[in-house]
């Protein structure tokens, strides 16, 4: 699972229903992002909000839909 933001495709280590959790957390201001699901052959992609953006530091993130 990847957080696609601004062409970066930042890991994610676990993806709840208004949250994720990211890997490596870096600074980002309030805005849209994708999240990318890759299971074997199937994937899935989708837009969140980032309602707080990210803190690097802060592994845990608020999401919504947008």
């Amino acid at each position: 699972m990847h957080l696609l933001l601004n062409g970066c495709a930042l890991p994610i280590a676990q993806l709840g229903w208004d949250f994720l959790v990211l890997d490596q957390p870096v600074d980002h201001p309030p805005g849209l992002a994708d999240v990318l699901l890759k299971v074997d052959s199937y994937e899935r992609r989708w837009t969140v909000r980032l309602p707080n953006g990210l803190v690097a530091g802060q592994r845990q993130v608020l999401i919504a839909n947008p």
